[in-house]
């Protein structure tokens, strides 16, 4: 029986806090918020690449069988795709089947560097609104309390602490926007590396097909392990 009058004791002491702990909760989860988006917004900068134009001149440089140039080229390219192509063009006279694993590993090995920290910015815009609303009501219940304590009475009291208590849930919510478009746009050029990595591949098989004494039994492997 104490260590249940404890328990509730603490908890109504924590409750008591009001909501502005919870204030500063967020507060530090937009600095960290912010903090990922420029960090990811630096790498993603760094991977910018021509892609059309470099998916060209790989295709040129592979039909004169002009290996050399094509890695030259990869090497002098920016991006996933260029180190995909390079892990491709390593393999090259391995054939077909030592290709496609070659570029399925670096593909799945640049797909985590890319998603680095992505978590995060996904876990605020889905969590900061309820760690809003959670400071909400702390707030309620604090105002609840001061009015009983205080004796007074009244709608306006009321609505006072009620009103100030709702600010948590307005910067919770404001917390999450930035970070869900965020994701959501990081998430976008995620898959875009992605789709042009899988283009990649395809275009060697084109070119290694025909070396092949059959058909590989795993032609859709990285579909299979990125999916």
């Amino acid at each position: 029986m104490t260590e249940a009058f404890d328990m509730e004791s603490m908890f109504k002491k924590l409750a008591l806090l009001g909501d502005v702990w919870v204030l500063w909760l967020l507060v530090g989860a937009s600095v960290v918020s912010f903090g990922v988006m420029f960090e990811r917004w630096r790498a993603f900068r760094r991977e910018r690449c021509d892609f059309a134009r470099f998916l060209d001149g790989l295709a040129e440089r592979i039909e004169r069988g002009d290996l050399a140039g094509a890695r030259q080229l990869a090497q002098a390219t920016a991006g996933v795709e260029s180190r995909v192509a390079l892990a491709g063009l390593a393999n090259f006279a391995k054939g077909p089947a030592s290709v496609e694993e070659a570029m399925t590993a670096r593909l799945v090995l640049e797909r985590g560097a890319l998603e680095e920290n992505l978590i995060v910015l996904g876990t605020l815009g889905n969590n900061a609104p309820f760690i809003g609303l959670f400071g909400t009501v702390l707030g309620i219940i604090k105002a609840f309390n001061d009015l009983a304590v205080s004796g007074g009475s009244g709608v306006a009291v009321v609505m006072s602490g009620v009103s100030s208590a709702l600010v948590a849930t307005a910067f919770g919510i404001l917390v999450a926007i930035p970070a869900v478009v965020a994701n959501n746009y990081f998430q976008t050029r995620l898959r875009r590396s992605v789709s042009n990595a899988l283009s990649l591949a395809h275009m060697f098989q084109v070119y290694l097909r025909d070396q092949a004494p059959r058909p590989s039994p795993r032609g859709a492997a990285l579909e299979r392990v990125l999916s």
